[in-house]
């Protein structure tokens, strides 16, 4: 009226918001708050699918189960494990695992080394090859394997040692062509996996290592000792690891060859064990009972390979 402009005073909740935003911002961007923030999808899944599992199943392992009865027994399905079916088990899952871990373990190094090495051609080919194993459905290499490994003489494995002069196999009928067939297929699964890890590990040895140990002198086993063989120690280490895990937990190469019911419990491991008594019996306390002691077997050994290796140490001691 007079002339006078007046200014609309600012909404103060419209100031407040981008204050409270930028805030929210720096605080999720800060430094240490970020690694929480990508470590988070980790520990939400960790929890849910690992450690609450685990904490039920020790709970589990302390209870009789039957349907719609749970009731606390203390330490008697512990003391039902330790007999002669639980020591084949163990003794079979040991036997897999050593086995599998010297195979799983020599032959990729040594196939990794040649695929790196100059006098490979078509080397994509071949890593592709190497690998397409472990993505082949287990059941499917189950049928090939019982096909191929079949009692029968016009089988392909009996009719080769047939060739070579010796006596056709039951495969499946004795306990160290069971373990064998057990071995074979892991590592028909596991081999190209392998390659890969110490192919990745052959990537980051310097390669003027290799041309200082030539102008030194050094034959192929003297470099493979003292250049290759340290820098692979780290993925030796991991691959060594991961092997004894999945021997212990070995149950798919016994159940698709014997469906869960070997002759003799030649197959039989601990994850079979568990299976037979947890589903089978609908026993599941005393599943629970395996399983709490193959965790415990896992990570002790573990542990001690780990401690003997000198994984724990830092990199400068």
């Amino acid at each position: 009226m007079f002339g006078i402009n007046v200014k609309k005073r600012d909404n103060p909740a419209h100031l407040m918001t981008p204050k409270k935003e930028n805030k929210l911002l720096r605080f999720l961007n800060s430094k240490k708050v970020v690694p929480y923030v990508f470590v988070f999808p980790f520990i939400l899944s960790f929890t849910i699918l690992t450690l609450y599992p685990t904490i039920q199943a020790v709970i589990m392992s302390f209870q009789r189960i039957l349907p719609g009865n749970v009731e606390f027994i203390g330490l008697q399905n512990y003391s039902r494990i330790f007999n002669d079916t639980f020591y084949k088990a163990l003794a079979n899952s040991t036997i897999y695992m050593i086995l599998t871990v010297l195979i799983l373990i020599s032959i990729p190094i040594l196939l990794a080394i040649l695929l790196d090495s100059k006098l490979v051609r078509f080397k994509t080919l071949f890593r592709s090859a190497l690998f397409i194993p472990a993505l082949t459905s287990i059941i499917v290499a189950g049928v090939i394997f019982r096909l191929v490994f079949s009692e029968s003489e016009n089988a392909i494995a009996n009719q080769i040692i047939g060739f070579l002069g010796f006596e056709p196999v039951q495969w499946q009928f004795t306990a160290w062509s069971g373990m064998f067939l057990m071995v074979m297929m892991a590592s028909w699964r596991w081999m190209g996996v392998n390659v890969l890890y110490f192919l990745a590990g052959l990537q980051n040895i310097p390669k003027e290592l290799y041309e200082s140990a030539d102008i030194d002198g050094a034959n192929m086993y003297q470099k493979f000792r003292h250049v290759t063989l340290p820098f692979l120690k780290p993925i030796i280490i991991f691959v060594t690891t991961i092997s004894i895990i999945g021997g212990f937990r070995v149950f798919e190469e016994s159940y698709v060859i014997w469906q869960g019911n070997s002759p003799g419990n030649i197959g039989l491991t601990l994850v079979g064990l568990l299976y037979q008594q947890g589903i089978q019996q609908n026993d599941m306390g005393f599943g629970a009972a395996i399983g709490v002691i193959l965790l415990l077997i896992i990570f002790i050994v573990s542990i001690i390979y780990l401690l003997l290796t000198g994984a724990f140490k830092r990199g400068d001691e």
